[in-house]
C-alpha cells in the first residue's frame, strides 16, 4: 500500500510560486494514479491534480488550469505540483493521496485513499 508524505508548502506572496513534493512508500507506486487536493478552513477538500501511474496523462481542477503542473518519477517514489501564478484563494493544506484502484485516474475524493499529513500553504495578498 502506498503511503504518501508531502512537503514544500510555506508562506509565498502572491503571484510566487511553490513546489510541493510527496514522497510515497510501497512496491507499487507506478501502478496508481497520484492526486493533489486541497482544503482550507470551512471548506470541502478540493481536486487540485492527478497523474496517471505511467505519467502520460493528467488531469486539473478548472481553478488551477493553466498555473499548476502535476508530474511524478517514478525511480524516486514521489509526484511533484509546481505551482505559479499562487493567489490568496490558493491558500490552503494540500494533501496528496494514491489512487484506490490501480490504472484508474479519477478526479473525486472517493477515487483516491491513504491520505498524507499535509502541508500548509499560504498565499498573502
Amino acid at each position: 500500500q502506498v503511503q504518501p508524505v508531502e512537503s514544500g508548502g510555506g508562506l509565498v506572496q502572491a503571484g510566487g510560486s511553490l513546489r510541493l513534493s510527496c514522497a510515497a512508500s510501497g512496491r507499487t507506486f507506478s501502478s496508481y494514479a497520484m492526486g493533489w487536493f486541497r482544503q482550507a478552513p470551512g471548506k470541502e477538500r478540493e481536486f487540485v491534480a492527478g497523474i496517471s501511474g505511467s505519467g502520460r496523462n493528467t488531469a486539473y481542477g478548472d481553478s488551477v488550469k493553466g498555473r499548476f503542473t502535476i508530474s511524478r518519477d517514478n525511480a524516486e517514489n514521489t509526484v511533484y505540483l509546481q505551482m505559479n501564478s499562487l493567489k490568496p484563494e490558493d491558500t490552503a493544506v494540500y494533501y496528496c493521496a494514491p489512487g484506490r484502484v490501480p490504472y484508474v485516474l479519477g478526479s473525486g475524493r472517493n477515487d483516491y485513499g491513504s491520505w498524507g499529513q499535509g502541508t500548509q500553504v499560504t498565499v498573502s495578498s
